[in-house]
């Protein structure tokens, strides 16, 4: 493959004696007119493209996340402050509860307390009923033992006086008993 030699009017001073080019081709003083020319036409275009098309759609879109980083910010705001005013109630409520429950205990305490006062007073009850008739029991048992004593005492008496070798008659038996068991 044989290199054209370049037309030296319009390559300018960018080749050498034979024709060649020397260095960058962009680098060329001849061609830079031509070079800012194209670029200028290019950086305009792409202006107009970007602030025409692009950049619309893209401060579109940053305002549409700005809106709706607001509205979550707000949001956020308003389910905090619906969280707190839930926190609100259910302390209160927590407080009610516990406000019930002491009611309730001190209700079933009173209750309880009551029932311990009857139960107390019947089992009071019964055992003064069993009192009583322990002690009737005594005073019927105390009375049948000095009747037995008394029939004893005669009988013994009796026995002795017999065993004495006198005669013991049941009257005079029993006024002398009847006078020593007095006192």
């Amino acid at each position: 493959m044989a290199t054209e030699p370049i037309d030296l009017e319009v390559a300018g001073t960018c080749t050498d004696a034979a024709g060649s080019a020397i260095g960058m081709p962009q680098l060329c003083d001849a061609w830079f007119g031509n070079q800012i020319f194209w670029l200028l036409v290019t950086l305009v275009l792409i202006y107009f493209i970007l602030s025409r098309i692009a950049l619309p759609r893209i401060a579109a879109i940053l305002a549409e996340r700005q809106g709706t980083i607001t509205n979550d910010i707000a949001a956020a705001e308003d389910l905090k402050a619906k969280a707190l005013e839930a926190e609100v109630a259910y302390d209160k409520a927590l407080a009610d509860a516990r406000a019930e429950a002491g009611r309730i205990v001190d209700a079933a305490k009173a209750d309880m307390k009551a029932d311990l006062d009857v139960a107390i007073k019947k089992a009071d009850a019964e055992i003064a009923d069993r009192a009583a008739e322990g002690a009737k029991a005594i005073a019927e048992i105390r009375e049948g033992a000095l009747v037995a004593v008394k029939d004893v005492a005669k009988d013994t008496a009796k026995e002795i006086v017999v065993a004495m070798g006198g005669k013991a008659d049941a009257r005079t038996v029993t006024a002398a008993v009847t006078a020593r068991m007095k006192g």
